[in-house]
Order: C-alpha cells, then sequence, then structure tokens
C-alpha cells in the first residue's frame, strides 16, 4: 500500500513539474502559415512605441533590419518606406495597423508586413544594482492571405551595475549607487535594442535566401504563455 501511495504522489509530482515547465513546439507546428505562404519580402512598419521612452521607436526600428536579413528575408528600406508611408499621411503607427495587410502588397509589392509593438523600455537602478529591460510583441501578416504567419515576443534584461566602489562600508556603498546610475543612465541602447531583435526573429522560421531555408521545421522552440494563461 506504501509503495503505491507513493508511485501515486511520484506520479503526481511529475505531472506538475511538468504543467509548469517551459512548454517546447517545433516552428512547423508553431507557424505552419509561413511554412506554406513561404513569403520573400518583408515590410517593416514604424514600431508602435507604447513605452515613456521617447527614443525607443528610433533605436527598435534602426536595429531590426539586420536580424531579419541574416535569416533570410528582403527586407524594403525601413527609412524609404517610412518616408513614403508618411509622404502619404500613413506616418502615425496606429492608423497603418489598421489598414488591412493587402494595402501593403498594393503600395510595395510585400509578401508580408511587420507589425511591432515596444512594450517595455524600463531603465532603472536599485542600492545594489541596476538593469534595462527591452520587451516587444511582433506579429508578421500575409499581404495576400491576412493570415498570421509569425509572432513572438522578446524580452532582455542588461545589467549595468556599476563596479566594485573601491572601499567597504557606507562610503563604499555609496560610490557604488553612484556608479551604477550613471553606468545606466550612459547605456548605449543600440547594443540592447539589437539583443532584443535578435532574440525575438531567432524563433522566426528561415527566408528563402538562407542556407537553411524549409530545415528547420523541427527546431524546438519555447511556447510562451499568454499572460492569462502563466496567472492560472
Amino acid at each position: 500500500m506504501k509503495n503505491i501511495k507513493l508511485i501515486y504522489l511520484l506520479s503526481l509530482l511529475l505531472i506538475l513539474v511538468s504543467a509548469c515547465g517551459p512548454k517546447y513546439i517545433s516552428k512547423k507546428d508553431a507557424f505552419p502559415n509561413i511554412y506554406e505562404e513561404r513569403p520573400l519580402s518583408i515590410l517593416v512598419l514604424p514600431p508602435i512605441n507604447m513605452t515613456t521612452a521617447a527614443d525607443a521607436k528610433e533605436y527598435y526600428a534602426t536595429t531590426i533590419a539586420e536580424p531579419l536579413s541574416f535569416a533570410g528575408y528582403y527586407i524594403y528600406p525601413i527609412e524609404v518606406t517610412t518616408d513614403i508611408l508618411k509622404n502619404e499621411g500613413l506616418y502615425d503607427t496606429e492608423i497603418l495597423g489598421g489598414l488591412p495587410p493587402e494595402k501593403f502588397k498594393q503600395f510595395f509589392g510585400a509578401d508580408a508586413v511587420l507589425y511591432i509593438k515596444i512594450l517595455k523600455w524600463d531603465t532603472s537602478y536599485y542600492v545594489i544594482g541596476g538593469n534595462v529591460t527591452v520587451a516587444v510583441d511582433c506579429l508578421l501578416k500575409s499581404t495576400t492571405t491576412g493570415r498570421d504567419l509569425w509572432k513572438y515576443d522578446g524580452t532582455i534584461v542588461v545589467d549595468t551595475t556599476g563596479g566594485s566602489g573601491g572601499s567597504g562600508g557606507l562610503a563604499g556603498l555609496i560610490v557604488k549607487v553612484i556608479a551604477t546610475a550613471i553606468q545606466t543612465a550612459a547605456t548605449d541602447y543600440i547594443p540592447i535594442a539589437k539583443q532584443a531583435n535578435i532574440i525575438t526573429i531567432s524563433s522566426m522560421p528561415y527566408g528563402k535566401y538562407h542556407p537553411n531555408f524549409d530545415k528547420d521545421r523541427d527546431v524546438q522552440i519555447i511556447l510562451k504563455k499568454k499572460p492569462e494563461e502563466a496567472s492560472q
């Protein structure tokens, strides 16, 4: 009887651990539409900045093209397309987000359009350290069918803690706090934006211009839970 109870408890524990752990899924199961449609070109819309960091939009927009190109896609020059949209009175990102994806095929001939929301761009420091946190939400839509081809979010926390402070005690702690504050304020955000983009784009299936095109179907990625699911 004791052995049966032990087996039951171990089985229950295994189920609970599995439920709490990360969920893995193959790229082909996570994003079947992109393998079916095989887009060649992507139009990146100006990011929607939902943070209080005024420069976040510019930092992110200038660092997204490179990882997408490395992933095997042709990326329309972001500055050129932004200027064209601006001249047409469509620079407001909220208005752009409300347009049917098919419109971007008519305007530019792009196979897909990428929508980006910057959810978090926080700089913080505390007594013993500091960090910068960037979080984004991306959605790639087909300009032919309007279907979702790929979507993912990425978050990166960069440590900006100052030096050792030199001396111990209260004086050393004060020096450390000052060093952390200065270092955090002077952080170069371009590398941070690049890292956030690389992390996010890593889940996207490769495009035709990548040597591993259509060979990554079984690559496993972590299936991220929605906020309401994570709280359950």
